[in-house]
């Protein structure tokens, strides 16, 4: 019978060190599943340790035993099997032999007890299946918490390199507007050495003196030129589906850190700019490196974002 109820057991998922010991500690396949529940959280070394110390038995001088009872609580059992079993549950020790005989339990007792155990395991890998599920849950969050602030992280560093190319950007103009003017300079300083070189040559054919570099004469009645307004910030009036958002800027800051702007401070995302009066449309990584001034506008624009 013992083999018939450890196959039954193992058919039933449990592991087999387990179900050997449950079967040795108990009484048919009733009591092996209710022993099987109620150490399944006991670690297999302490329910080893248990087999090997086993229960103390009071023996009966002068009369067969008939039953088993415990001293501590004073429930009695039909053989040494429910008796360990008792002890494995309940952690008394303290067993005495009786000669008081007790009626076995009948075929329709045992199929209701094997029927409601079964139930109980059911019931209980059920409640497993839901903690388990809950626990996978509660890991993907965690897995897509971790994903979003990697991608958030990954995003903040392509910002800042696109703003630091931006920045690289603008200072390469910088300087090869300077190098334009020194070649501009340096081209016209040039014409005007060979005109002078050359007037200086026809006087000498002509037998005239040669006519001395006179600095042009200012006019007298001309007011002075009025230098130009040097705007250095930019008073932009960005229309979004939010509402107007008014921001004042440096006129060196980029298209692409006023959009980076309004996402951070505002939570709009941005595509491209627009504006009306000139029609243009601001859009892609050419145009978003232009600074305000280079884009038009300084010293104030209205733009609708989109």
């Amino acid at each position: 019978m013992s083999q018939s109820v450890l196959e039954q057991l193992l058919e039933m998922g449990f592991d087999k060190e387990r179900a050997e010991l449950a079967v040795k500690k108990s009484d048919g396949l009733p009591d092996a599943m209710d022993w099987l529940e109620k150490n399944q959280d006991a670690p297999m070394e302490d329910l080893l340790a248990e087999e090997e110390a086993g229960p103390s038995v009071t023996k009966v001088e002068g009369q067969a035993a008939s039953s088993l009872v415990c001293n501590e609580c004073g429930k009695k059992f039909r053989s040494p099997r429910e008796a360990e079993f008792h002890g494995s549950k309940s952690g008394h020790t303290d067993f005495a032999e009786s000669t008081e005989e007790l009626a076995p339990l009948t075929e329709e007792e045992k199929k209701q007890r094997l029927v409601e155990l079964r139930e109980k395991v059911e019931a209980k890998r059920a409640n497993q299946a839901l903690i388990d599920k809950e626990e996978q849950k509660r890991n993907e969050q965690i897995r897509m918490k971790a994903t979003k602030e990697s991608q958030q992280l990954k995003e903040e560093l392509q910002r800042k390199e696109q703003l630091k190319e931006a920045a690289k950007k603008r200072q390469e103009k910088l300087e090869e507007l300077e190098a334009k003017k020194r070649i501009k300079a340096k081209i016209e300083a040039d014409k005007e050495e060979r005109r002078r070189k050359a007037e200086e040559a026809k006087a000498a054919r002509e037998g005239r003196p040669v006519p001395e570099a006179t600095a042009p004469t200012p006019v007298a009645a001309a007011a002075p030129a009025r230098p130009a307004a040097a705007h250095n910030e930019a008073r932009l009036r960005l229309q979004t589906s939010g509402g107007n958002v008014m921001k004042t800027v440096p006129a060196e800051t980029t298209l692409f850190e006023v959009a980076q702007m309004l996402e951070r401070e505002d939570g709009i995302t941005v595509s491209k700019f627009v504006q009306n009066f000139p029609r243009k449309v601001f859009e892609g990584h050419l145009d978003f490196g232009k600074s305000l001034k280079e884009a038009g506008l300084v010293p104030s624009a209205a733009l609708i974002v989109q």
